[in-house]
C-alpha cells in the first residue's frame, strides 16, 4: 500500500507526512488552489526535507514552459489535471518534457463519459478523483469505488491512485470496495483548506495498516 498526502503547504506538515512514511509528498502549483504553493514555496521545503523524498507537482493542464520550470526545479512526478475532451497533442507535449513515467494522469472525467483508454499511452499512472463541474480534483466528496475498481482493470502494467475524501473514518470501506493499493489523501486530514490535522494523519495511517494487517490475516 502507497500513500500520498496532498495539498501540503507548510514544512511543519510536509515534515510530519514524511515521518509517517508517506511514499509521496504533494504540492499544489494551481494558482486557483486554496492550497497553492509558488516554486519558491516549494524549494524553501525541498532544502528542509530528507533527500529521497518523492515530491510531486499538481497542476492544472499545464503549459509548456510552466512545466518545464516545475521540472527544472526538482519535483520528481507531475500530477496533470485536464479535461475530459484534451487534444492529445498535449499530453504528447507533457510527454516528450518530462517522460511519461513520471506522468500522473488525472483527467476530470464527467460520470456520463467513458475513460478515453488512449489517455494510458502518455503515463504510467493515473489518479482518480471525484468528479467537479467548477474545479480539477481537490472538491473532497467521495468518489464511485466500485467504478475505480473496474478501471483498475483495465491496465495492470499501470499504477492507479485513488483520490476523493478519504478520512480515517472511510478509509477501510474505500479499501475493501475499490481495491486501491495507492491513496491520496488531502481534504480528508484537515482543518481547514491546506491545514493539516496532525491527528487525522496519524489515525489515517494506523487505519490504512489495520485494515492491511486485516486483509493479510484473512489470507493465512
Amino acid at each position: 500500500m502507497r500513500i500520498k498526502f496532498c495539498g501540503l503547504t507548510s514544512l511543519v506538515d510536509a515534515i510530519h507526512a514524511d515521518k509517517l512514511g508517506a511514499d509521496y509528498l504533494g504540492f499544489i502549483l494551481h494558482p486557483k488552489s486554496p492550497r497553492y504553493i509558488t516554486l519558491r514555496d516549494f524549494k524553501n521545503f525541498a532544502s528542509n526535507l530528507p533527500e529521497g523524498r518523492k515530491n510531486v507537482a499538481v497542476m492544472v493542464a499545464p503549459d509548456a514552459a510552466d512545466l518545464a520550470a516545475a521540472r527544472d526545479v526538482g519535483f520528481d512526478r507531475f500530477q496533470l489535471h485536464y479535461p475530459a475532451d484534451i487534444e492529445l497533442s498535449r499530453l504528447v507535449e507533457w510527454q516528450e518534457l518530462v517522460g511519461g513515467e513520471r506522468i500522473w494522469l488525472a483527467p476530470r472525467r464527467p460520470p456520463e463519459t467513458a475513460f478515453n483508454p488512449r489517455w494510458l499511452e502518455y503515463g504510467t499512472t493515473v489518479l482518480i478523483d471525484t468528479y467537479a463541474a467548477d474545479k480539477f480534483g481537490g472538491s473532497g466528496k467521495i468518489g464511485n469505488w466500485a467504478e475505480f475498481k473496474e478501471l483498475q482493470a483495465l491496465s495492470s502494467e499501470h499504477t492507479w491512485v485513488l483520490s476523493g475524501g478519504l478520512s480515517p473514518n472511510n478509509i477501510a470501506e474505500s479499501l475493501a470496495e475499490s481495491g486501491a493499493r495507492f491513496l491520496d489523501i488531502n481534504s480528508g486530514v484537515e482543518t481547514a483548506p491546506g491545514l493539516k490535522d496532525h491527528a487525522k494523519m496519524n489515525a489515517i495511517v494506523l487505519a490504512i495498516h489495520q485494515q492491511r494487517a486485516s486483509v493479510d490475516s484473512s489470507h493465512v
